[in-house]
């Protein structure tokens, strides 16, 4: 068995507020059963690789992310492997073509769907990856636990403070990121009161070990 990377700083001490780090290998999966997406995870992050995480992902037909989005600090390559995929990277809006590494370099505004009647698969390169996976693990237990709505969103009390906890991974074009930064010095303490977290370490137990599906996505070369 591979040995599990953690995910954190490489001091070894945790890069959340709330939270502890998350420990993958090649081979974990995480799914969001809202917004169709199932993730693979081919490389796990290290000192080796620059902190680099490489996931496959499968989509079902008409699946997505949750919206629009920026990484502030994250640089992202998408490599569509199989079905027709839709992906908007700045100002560039269109089908990816199969097989062509698409770069979306940080603080760029980027989306993509499935455009197509079958499952896609899409390779995701992120760099540094450690808090990607972090955020990525708890808005797929959100979603899991029927904590978002139908295009994988929490409600505002929980994404508010998720957007506070994460703001150096994430941030959504909607609501624009004034309005929430506006809202937050109010909202954010109710949350709180009602029991909402940035983040749920429990969520990091969510991650499948060694789970592949039948058909196992091409690892990274």
């Amino acid at each position: 068995m591979l040995p599990r990377l953690p995910c954190g700083r490489q001091d070894g001490t945790s890069v959340g507020k709330e939270h502890d780090m998350i420990e993958v290998y090649a081979g974990d999966s995480l799914e969001n059963p809202v917004t169709g997406e199932h993730g693979y995870v081919v490389e796990a992050p290290s000192d080796e690789n620059g902190r680099r995480l490489v996931v496959d992902i499968l989509v079902r037909p008409g699946g997505a992310v949750a919206g629009a989005h920026v990484h502030p600090s994250i640089d992202e390559t998408f490599t569509v492997l199989r079905g027709k995929v839709g992906l908007l990277v700045g100002e560039r809006r269109g089908i990816a073509p199969v097989g062509e590494r698409v770069h979306c370099p940080a603080g760029t505004v980027h989306d993509w769907w499935n455009a197509g009647d079958e499952d896609a698969l899409i390779r995701v390169e992120i760099t540094p990856g450690d808090r990607f996976l972090e955020m990525v693990a708890n808005l797929f237990g959100l979603a899991q636990d029927g904590r978002t709505n139908a295009k994988g969103m929490p409600n505002l009390f929980q994404l508010v403070l998720f957007g506070q906890e994460f703001q150096d991974v994430l941030t959504f074009t909607s609501p624009p990121r004034w309005v929430l930064v506006a809202v937050g010095a109010v909202v954010s303490p109710i949350a709180r009161l009602l029991g909402y977290r940035g983040s749920y370490p429990h969520y990091a137990t969510r991650i499948r070990r060694g789970a592949r599906p039948d058909e196992r996505p091409a690892r990274a070369s």
